[in-house]
């Protein structure tokens, strides 16, 4: 493939271009996804890149997601996350692909030499500075635990996921791309209107939320109010929308990280 190296940060509306109108070329199916994830080539005026697209008729119904698309969904937390100004998920649209429309995500390369911010380690060789999470044990009975770096990148990627009230937080859907930076993907069952927030990122649970965190909460608020909220209107329900600003504004007044929840399981299955 010639690649651009087109990265998320470096053109923005170059990349939304190239994923809107670029053709797509599918290169082959990732079959670890529990629905129809496909890698493909967008090509568009002697510019490539890779991308993700998941069409819709390849998704399995979810009893409780009943409303909308996972595409729509994936889009939606891009959205948001671009209202931000973390820039926390690729750029994402919603086009028409080989299979019909789906979400389709510019892919992140994650270098070879990249650090891992969360998985299991040893149980008795916890990295400095890393929370654990869980405890687990191997075939051979050798303990380990689920942990993450306490590292303000993955900090912010968790209160992202509070505001869209991610399900489905695994540590693989957390990559580090070029230049260090991280990225959140797969937030097809995300913004119920019911509290679903299961993630491997529960470090932080009950401490007092960074201060532009705190801020970005606020500047959100405004945003949900008007255009942003216009855009999700394409996605999401009403009753959606309307939550995801209560969960803004509650973060926003409570100032911390939310608690596991006691009704459900707070971590996924699998965890990476």
């Amino acid at each position: 493939m010639t690649s651009s190296g087109l990265q998320p940060r470096q053109d923005e509306a170059a990349a939304l271009r190239l994923l809107r109108d670029g053709q797509l070329d599918l290169e082959g199916r990732l079959v670890d996804a529990s629905n129809t994830t496909l890698r493909g080539v967008l090509t568009l005026d002697a510019v490539s890149a890779r991308c993700v697209y998941k069409p819709v008729r390849g998704e399995r119904p979810l009893w409780d997601f009943p409303d909308g698309t996972l595409a729509g969904r994936e889009v939606s937390a891009y959205l948001v996350s671009r209202a931000t100004g973390w820039d926390l998920v690729p750029p994402t649209v919603l086009r028409d692909g080989p299979f019909g429309p789906g979400s389709c995500q510019l892919w992140i390369d994650e270098p070879d030499d990249a650090e891992p911010l969360v998985g299991f380690v040893p149980a008795d060789a916890l990295p400095p500075r890393w929370f654990p999470i869980a405890a687990a044990r191997d075939d051979d009975g050798t303990a380990y635990a689920l942990a993450h770096a306490d590292d303000p990148r993955l900090a912010r990627l968790a209160v992202l996921d509070a505001v869209i009230n991610n399900a489905d937080r695994k540590g693989g859907h957390v990559l580090v791309g070029p230049d260090d930076r991280i990225y959140g993907v797969d937030h097809g069952v995300s913004f119920h209107v019911d509290d679903k927030l299961r993630t491997v990122l529960w470090g932080w649970a009950g401490r007092q939320l960074p201060d532009d965190a705190v801020e970005m909460l606020g500047v959100l608020t405004g945003q949900l109010a008007g255009a942003l909220g216009e855009e999700l209107a394409g996605h999401l329900t009403l009753g959606e929308i309307a939550e995801l600003t209560a969960r803004v504004e509650r973060l926003g007044d409570t100032g911390r990280f939310p608690q596991p929840p006691q009704e459900w399981p707070a971590v996924p299955w699998p965890p990476m």
